[in-house]
């Protein structure tokens, strides 16, 4: 990727050394016993940047599944969390278009593979362009939108309908056995007001019912969850989705959180950062080379590695099969974030040492 730095060579040995994943030459993915699964390569953009980064990402057909049979077998049982949203869920296309097919078919693959998916989407953009259809006014107050009670109908009707539906659909086209529900259902996500009198409905979560999430994957559901949260007073919150996946993710103690963003990664100068510590993020929130809604990102990653996740993944999902590219590839395309890093090597925050 152009303007992409490497991730550390300590890095690669240790993880090559453990995993035994070789380069990305020559490679099947027949070999996994998966070929009915056909994997688009396509995924619309205007941007000039994306457009560039594509041309250097490796074809996801030359990912050895096969070679890296130690790192996948790693993951069997695992649970991942994944935040999808933003320009990575419709790919460029008109609000309430759906899924993308490089999406549903990662998604797919993994839980194939044996990994436990749970999925939290956004739907920021699908809303705004409701209300502005409906006439309603939108206000952001610090990033945030005010959500009265009428807007709350619309935003619920948008991320627990449509759009959760749209993805829902698109997963189980390709065999993902997905189940879409909300933070309300089961009272699956507790919440508590931010702040009513400025934000009204908005809320961020107490409690995530991680019995209901578990039930769900132990008979073999890819919960793909709308971030709506239930107030102690019965009413339905609005809930930022980055936070609520990373509620989930530390909850489920996941192996990993991904976010697929609109962007190539977290920068600096224009270079990707491949691995990022939180010392080093709070250098570069410090200095304004990390702003606006990064921040917060960045924030609650950080705050799920304390909380138990091992690692967190911010990278760019309008590229196709972005997250298989991210997972099987000892080089990755966007930035991980870890715990540790001791004398220049980076310390691995799961169980690879043992």
């Amino acid at each position: 990727m152009p303007g992409q730095t490497e991730r550390s060579p300590e890095w690669g040995k240790l993880h090559s050394d453990i995993l035994d994943v070789r380069s990305l030459e020559g490679i099947c993915l027949y070999q996994c016993k998966l070929s009915e699964l056909k994997l688009s390569s396509e995924t619309p953009s205007s941007s000039a940047a994306y457009e560039s980064s594509k041309k250097s990402v490796p074809a996801v057909d030359r990912i050895s599944f096969a070679e890296a049979i130690r790192y996948i077998s790693r993951y069997e049982g695992k649970i991942f969390v994944i935040k999808y949203g933003g320009s990575a869920m419709n790919g460029g296309e008109s609000a309430g278009d759906g899924a993308s097919e490089s999406f549903a078919q990662d998604v797919t693959l993994l839980k194939k593979m044996g990994i436990k998916i749970v999925v939290v989407h956004g739907g920021g953009r699908e809303i705004t362009a409701m209300l502005e259809k409906l006439g309603m006014p939108t206000r952001f107050i610090n990033g945030q939108r005010y959500t009265d009670d009428e807007t709350m109908k619309i935003v619920e009707m948008m991320l627990a309908g449509n759009i959760n539906k749209s993805i829902v659909s698109m997963i189980n086209k390709y065999d993902g056995t997905a189940l879409g529900i909300s933070g309300v259902d089961g009272s699956l996500f507790k919440a508590k007001y931010v702040d009513r009198d400025a934000l009204g409905n908005v809320g961020h979560i107490k409690q995530v019912n991680v019995k209901l999430l578990h039930e769900l994957l132990r008979m073999n559901w890819m919960p793909v969850i709308a971030p709506i949260g239930i107030a102690s007073d019965g009413k339905h919150l609005n809930v930022n989705a980055d936070l609520a996946a990373a509620s989930v993710a530390s909850a489920l103690k996941a192996e990993k959180l991904v976010y697929l963003s609109d962007v190539p990664g977290v920068m600096s100068n224009g270079k990707l950062i491949p691995t990022l510590t939180e010392e080093k993020a709070h250098q570069l929130i410090a200095s304004g080379t990390v702003t606006d809604g990064m921040i917060p990102k960045i924030r609650a990653a950080f705050e799920t590695l304390r909380a138990g996740v091992n690692k967190v993944h911010i990278i760019d999902g309008r590229l196709p099969h972005s997250l298989l590219l991210e997972i099987f590839t000892d080089e990755g395309i966007g930035t991980e974030l870890i715990r540790t890093e001791t004398n220049g090597a980076f310390s691995p925050s799961f169980s690879e040492k043992s």
